[in-house]
């Protein structure tokens, strides 16, 4: 359904809900994991159960990884490479920019991620216009995946996923701007029909796939040889790609300077078929994923006989000037021997990128076991751990809450953090005149630089903007002041450079954030960090803000405010849509909360929709349809991308997004880093009362004097029980667990086995606490109270006695509340990180490519699709 209301850009549509697996699960593993669980036990884990039920969608998980500095990620630079015009284009002296020189983050080793692609010596661009004009001087960017036989060293243009977003002036076919074929140039002729009566020439680039499948919007007669045009077949949108799922860039723009950048979306052969890219190739006993190309194609004011920029790059006058890299990526499968044993973990997300690194390493080692990695609610999995004998290994950032003694063991595998992901860019308003030169200048281009405070995300997540409600839906119970969105809020201008004023930015995606589905702790802290600050708690609490804006009634937490007369509770672990909205336009479908603004799948799937410009939300209505549905919308393009959406640090880094500043308890604003996140743990606080987990208290004194902290840093812990798991289980469990805090490990790095960006190495002390779990967890018994393995002097895991629980877990005290309940254990993280010892790779060590063995993250798409799914690296036009 269009945004009538708020002008910009369209919002594509709600990604298909799925419960985030990354293993190809076996009807085997799938029966396995419908675990029969009695009293409590059955209630508790009745999510896990039914998801299975439903089914598992298929992602795997890549170790390949990206090194981030702040606020946005940035590409491996090891394989970067640069090329110019001057290299490249043998027609220099007709070149639209013969001083181009354009540098590509990383060009080995690619899954599919996020490159950045930096340019110098361009020309200042031009947009595109809304009377046809294609822009002018900018850059067109794609792929393709085979190389020109005539001429080696570069791509053929039939083997580019190019034409699917349907620009002006990148389509791969067009009536010419010629009168007779003499003039359409020699390379064009094959491809080309002559005009007939009215019409001129007709060129259409055909797409071959890497299977070899033609589409051709051309027939030939193969006995005369005549060439007709062939009104059935769209070269444009087809079986390989079209604008829902294409990757192109169709007009990228440079400053007054000449310089641009952008990040790009590289496809694998599981996002694009047709492309190839990535799909395993054996040659000589060495498995490798086979190699695409990187096209950089620069457009000036004319071409292909036109005035202007209206005809396809592929056409000879075009395409002759593109500059171009090869892109070798890692082979797309498992890197893992057949037939080794699968033992599952269940629970966080937060973890998954980095057991996708670790797992190649981990299955080649003698013995080794493939670890099936299923995302739920972390709640869950703690209580199967707790109870089952054959329980996964659960991943969680908080200990388990319930009545009596915690009996599970809980080992430190991992830190890294949540993220707000941003993709914003400039449109300065052209009713203000007296704007300086230079914002107006950067008018397409992305900020980098996004504060945002616990009272902004109150308003993001409880839908408190306008154009978070549906088109058409009485808004009347907004009473407030409320904004648009965000960008308009004086409440966002009062922390953000003052540029942010200037612009007139709008669109339902910018109105609130993209979130996951289902429960996890990443909700919780989220909350949590809401629930710590005075202005967010009196802002939820109904009261307004200094500039009048109110919360949405249905996320109150004042019971007299709230319609249903119960206070909205931030003592929770979802991302509820509470608002009943619903509007029925005539003649088309209702639209309600989770229609205008859909969930996506996963944390990492949010980071891919940011960096595609994939605002979640629907399309026009299709009637012919059957059933008659709402259509999914376009992704916005670079140049007019509006988004938010909450992911976490790992998967920002690997889609080489932005990232926002978050304010901490301190008053600093702070964005996601080694040293932010190493600052926050060094300011944990015992969690739950549990001796040993540890978390971010944005309440506690510590976190209140942590200026440098970055407050929605989070561990990740394993746990299980050793005194109930099968013996076998222990023993895999704790062999993983010791990998995981192993000197490799814990080694920042993009090779197999190491540290992806957006983790930070663990602090000495926690890798003793996992040891000494992983230990406990061999044997099933535990060590004696007032053991020696702390180091003296260090306030770090003590295996004690263990604290009683409380039912509340590690959620945050009532809002407003600035006490510290005084932990039995001060658990806090100190110690330097793990120290990396040296010893690399080993010849025993095998190459195992960026590929993991394929590990489930999701439950809720589909059993029967699950077993026929191959080890991918993420669901088409989704990630892991």
């Amino acid at each position: 359904m269009p945004e009538t209301r708020d002008r910009n850009a369209a919002e594509p549509a709600p990604a298909v809900p799925s419960s985030r697996r990354s293993r190809a699960a076996s009807p085997v593993a799938a029966t396995k994991a419908r675990l029969s669980l009695r009293g409590a036990v059955r209630r508790s884990a009745a999510s896990l159960v039914a998801g299975l039920a439903v089914g598992a969608t298929v992602f795997a998980l890549v170790s390949s990884a990206v090194v981030a500095s702040p606020p946005s990620a940035a590409a491996d630079t090891s394989s970067a490479v640069t090329v110019t015009a001057k290299q490249q284009d043998e027609a220099i002296d007709s070149a639209p920019m013969p001083d181009l020189s354009v540098t590509v983050s990383q060009t080995r080793d690619l899954v599919a991620q996020g490159i950045r692609i930096e340019w110098t010596g361009g020309k200042k661009s031009v947009a595109p216009s809304a009377g046809g004009n294609g822009g002018e001087n900018f850059l067109q960017i794609f792929m393709c995946w085979k190389e020109d036989a005539e001429h080696p060293g570069k791509p053929d243009r039939t083997s580019c996923q190019y034409g699917g977003a349907g620009s002006v002036g990148a389509t791969r076919d067009d009536f010419r701007n010629f009168s007779s074929m003499d003039q359409v140039p020699a390379q064009d002729v094959d491809y080309t029909v002559p005009g007939a009566r009215v019409f001129p020439p007709y060129t259409s680039i055909p797409f071959i796939a890497r299977d070899g499948t033609r589409v051709d919007s051309i027939s030939r007669d193969p006995a005369t040889g005549t060439k007709t045009k062939n009104g059935s077949v769209n070269v444009n949108a087809n079986q390989f790609f079209t604008s829902f799922t294409t990757n192109e860039i169709p007009w990228v723009g440079s400053g007054d300077d000449g310089r641009g950048s952008v990040v790009f979306e590289t496809q694998t052969t599981v996002q694009s078929n047709g492309l190839g890219c990535g799909t395993p190739v054996t040659s000589a006993g060495a498995t490798v994923g086979a190699s695409c190309w990187l096209v950089m194609l620069p457009r000036g004011t004319s071409d292909n006989g036109s005035t202007n920029i209206t005809q396809s790059g592929l056409f000879h006058d075009s395409w002759q000037h593109a500059l171009s890299v090869k892109l070798d990526f890692a082979p797309v499968g498992s890197g893992c021997p057949e037939g080794r044993a699968e033992q599952q973990i269940a629970g966080s997300e937060l973890a998954s990128l980095a057991v996708a690194s670790w797992q190649p390493v981990v299955c080649n080692q003698d013995g080794g076991s493939v670890y099936s990695l299923i995302t739920s609610a972390e709640s869950d999995a703690l209580l199967s751990a707790a109870t089952l004998p054959t329980a996964p290994l659960a991943l969680t950032s908080y200990p388990r809450s319930g009545e009596g003694e915690d009996p599970l063991t809980y080992a430190p595998v991992a830190l890294s953090a949540i993220g707000v992901s941003v993709a914003v860019d400039r449109l300065p308003d052209p009713n203000k005149k007296d704007l300086p030169k230079e914002w107006q200048d950067r008018a397409r281009t992305p900020f980098t630089s996004v504060n945002l405070t616990p009272r902004l995300l109150a308003k993001l997540l409880s839908y408190s903007y306008r154009s978070s409600i549906p088109v058409g839906a009485d808004q009347g119970y907004l009473t407030g002041t409320n904004e648009y969105n965000v960008t308009r809020d004086p409440d966002f201008l009062a922390v953000n450079d003052p540029e942010w004023k200037a612009q007139d930015l709008s669109g339902p995606a910018i109105a609130d954030i993209i979130v996951p589905q289902g429960r996890s702790d990443t909700a919780r802290a989220v909350w949590r960090y809401i629930a710590s600050d005075r202005d967010a708690a009196d802002f939820l609490a109904g009261k307004p803000d200094p500039w009048g804006m109110v919360v949405n009634p249905w996320y109150s937490t004042d019971p007299e405010t709230n319609p249903t007369k119960t206070a909205f509770s931030l003592d929770r672990d979802d991302f509820p849509k509470a608002d009943p909205v619903e509007v029925a336009p005539q003649n088309q479908g209702p639209v309600n909360l989770v229609t205008w603004r859909p969930y996506a799948n996963d944390l990492s799937s949010i980071a891919s929709l940011t960096l595609r410009g994939d605002g979640q939300g629907p399309g026009s209505w299709d009637s012919n349809a059957t059933p008659p549905k709402y259509l999914k919308a376009a992704r916005m393009l670079p140049g007019s991308q509006r988004l938010l959406g909450m992911t976490s640090v790992p998967a920002a880094a690997r889609f080489q997004t932005v990232t926002a500043s978050l304010r901490n308890s301190a008053g600093s604003f702070v964005s996601p880093t080694a040293m932010s996140m190493s600052a926050a743990a060094e300011a944990m606080t015992s969690a739950g009362g549990s001796d040993q987990v540890v978390a971010y208290d944005p309440a506690s004194e510590r976190a209140k004097g942590a200026a440098d902290a970055y407050p929605l840093t989070m561990p990740v812990y394993a746990a299980t029980n050793a005194a109930v798991a099968d013996p076998a289980l222990r023993s895999t469990y704790a062999d993983l667990i010791r990998f995981a805090v192993s000197s490799g490990a814990q080694t920042p790095g993009v090779a197999p086995g190491q540290l992806p960006d957006g983790y930070v190495p663990l602090p000495a002390a926690w890798v003793r606490q996992a040891e000494e779990a992983a230990d406990v967890i061999r044997t099933g018994k535990r060590p004696a109270a007032g053991g020696d393995s702390a180091a003296e002097g260090s306030t770090a895991y003590v295996p004690a006695q263990r604290a009683q629980p409380t039912t509340g877990g590690a959620v945050a005290a009532p809002a407003g509340a600035a006490t510290d309940a005084a932990p039995a254990v001060d658990a806090a993280a100190t110690g330097a990180p793990a120290a990396a010892l040296a010893g690399g790779k080993t010849p025993d060590d095998p190459d195992s490519g960026a590929m993991t063995a394929a590990l489930p993250v999701s439950l809720l798409a589909g059993l029967a699709s699950a077993a026929g799914v191959p080890l991918i690296t993420r669901l088409r036009r989704r990630v892991t």
